[in-house]
């Protein structure tokens, strides 16, 4: 179907960059970014040197969360465009060499999809059953004790059913019923749909939330010592359930098989996201290993509220250890729905060039937000321009997720960053013009330029996106590794410390490599001096 893929493997060790529309680029002045805006700035993102484009929702929506809540799965939402304006997309993609992946949001849809319309009027219509219903208690409160991701109980009251409903999201967004076969088939197909327009795969959106429990059982509470704030916000009691009933069940990984078998018809690849605080790491490796499943997920590890030290790196990958290295990561800093990792982690320049190049050098694939290529730090915006419901319902203690979202700064003398010619759906942060790919592209020294740089290398080492990768060490601030290919092998180690810092090259006959991203010399003992936030990359080949 695709015959320029040559392939079949192409999404092992791809760098993906995500596109989050609404912010991208507005091509008709209304404020809000479309395809064709998309389409305008592909030649900027084939130049930093990714594999693949993921497009974050643009179906049919009330947009009471931006796109996450669809009421039609196969068409676009008019304020991004058309079918049409969809296909002109895929194919200047291609065109470029850029893989497409869209946003697929199978766990809930809108609750003003048709489906839910229907199921929500009785008991025994046709789609009764295609959403998580249940009876009250006996004294009229919620079936159980689950909670929302977005605050307060996961159930929602129905007085034509006379029936609760399950929402893991917003009260807007109703739990689909996995356990109903025609959902899945339904589901499946429209897969297909989006696969025959030509996309090369999916990112799919909460991947273990899926299946609830059948029998609705109590989550069980989490200890104070084990709770954290890597999915929910500290203020929010979504931290306070070990979520073993709700979400992670055993029976997606049927549904997983079914998916990744329509995949393979089309040669095309999914990453999952794995929404899970205790146990992502787990649930990835479990649902991207023995080759039936998705072919990447990845957990929340890197996007954690506080900096990954070089321990905690390592502790993240002895995790890892305990299973077999079938499964496949797809790391990435920063998202649409977390702090930029700039801001998050209070990076300066030197350390988020040094934790560029580890991502980059990771085994697995890699996902890039808009603008992290330009040092975008988080907007901070005023209550007033806050259109995230989940920052409305938790502000100030938690400001959601609008300050990621701001538009895309392309110019630097222009108001609205040449994102539009109107004034956007998000404000642009005045100190976010400085950081404009205008100016970045004339600026030698800046980060775009290094991500670059970084991206080359890491393609022009089959090492580094598709070979093994040795156990995972931390001495002091420094943490190090080798990756392995057929040819050869390549020591990394990174300081991840504002002091100085020492390691030594295995044993072996190796040669630096990867100065154009400040890697530092060995001396001929093998021994490696690192300034701070300095990386060592060398290579020893075979022969």
């Amino acid at each position: 179907m695709r015959e320029w893929v040559r392939d079949k493997d192409w999404w092992r060790g791809a760098v993906i960059y995500q596109v989050y529309p609404r912010s991208f680029q507005d091509s008709n002045g209304d404020g809000v970014g479309d395809l064709l805006g998309i389409v305008q700035r592909l030649p900027y993102v084939a130049s930093l040197g990714v594999d693949a484009v993921w497009i974050s929702p643009f179906f049919t929506s009330p947009m009471k969360d931006f796109g996450y809540d669809v009421s039609d799965y196969r068409d676009v939402d008019p304020m991004f465009g058309t079918l049409s304006d969809f296909d002109t997309l895929i194919e200047a993609a291609h065109a470029l060499g850029l893989m497409v992946m869209i946003d697929l949001v199978l766990s809930h849809s809108s609750d003003a999809h048709p489906w839910f319309q229907q199921s929500r009027v009785s008991r025994d219509n046709d789609k009764a059953d295609w959403y998580v219903w249940a009876d009250p208690k006996p004294d009229g409160t919620a079936p159980n004790n689950w909670l929302s991701v977005f605050g307060g109980p996961a159930w929602a009251w129905n007085p034509e059913r006379m029936q609760y409903y399950l929402h893991n999201f917003l009260t807007a967004q109703p739990d689909l019923n996995f356990h109903c076969p025609e959902v899945q088939d339904e589901l499946l197909s429209i897969a297909r749909f989006w696969l025959d327009r030509g996309v090369d795969g999916f990112r799919l959106d909460t991947i273990n939330f899926y299946i609830a429990d059948a029998q609705l059982r109590d989550n069980p509470a989490l200890p104070p010592e084990e709770r954290n704030d890597t999915i929910a916000p500290a203020v929010n009691p979504y931290n306070w359930q070990r979520h073993i009933y709700s979400k992670n069940q055993p029976e997606n990984l049927e549904f997983l098989k079914k998916f990744r078998a329509v995949c393979d018809e089309y040669n095309a690849a999914a990453v999952g996201e794995v929404g899970d605080a205790q146990r992502g790491l787990e649930i990835m490796a479990e649902y991207t290993s023995g080759g039936d499943k998705v072919q990447m997920c990845y957990p929340f590890d890197l996007l954690q509220p506080h900096r990954p030290t070089s321990e905690d790196l390592a502790a993240t990958f002895r995790r890892l250890e305990a299973f077999d290295d079938d499964f496949w990561p797809c790391w990435a800093y920063s998202n649409h729905d977390v702090v930029r990792h700039i801001s998050r982690w209070d990076l300066t320049p030197p350390a988020a060039r040094v934790y560029t190049t580890m991502l980059l050098t990771l085994r697995g694939s890699a996902c890039i937000y808009q603008g992290e290529e330009l040092g975008l730090h988080e907007a901070d915006l005023a209550y007033e321009d806050l259109q995230d419901p989940y920052g409305i319902e938790f502000w100030p203690e938690f400001k959601g997720r609008d300050g990621c979202r701001t538009p895309m700064v392309w110019e630097t003398d222009n108001l609205y960053g040449g994102f539009s010619t109107h004034r956007p759906w998000l404000p642009v942060p005045s100190e976010h013009l400085h950081h404009s790919v205008q100016d970045a592209e004339h600026d030698p020294g800046n980060i775009l330029h290094h991500y670059r740089r970084a991206l080359a290398f890491r393609r022009s080492h089959l090492a580094l996106r598709k070979g093994t990768q040795s156990r995972v060490e931390a001495v002091g601030d420094v943490v190090q590794f080798t990756r392995q290919g057929p040819s050869e092998t390549i020591f990394c180690a990174f300081n991840l410390g504002k002091d100085p810092a020492e390691t030594d090259l295995p044993e072996g006959r190796w040669v630096q490599i990867g100065t154009e991203l400040n890697s530092a010399h060995a001396d001929g003992e093998g021994h490696v001096r690192l300034g701070p936030w300095q990386c060592c990359l060398a290579l020893k080949t075979k022969g």
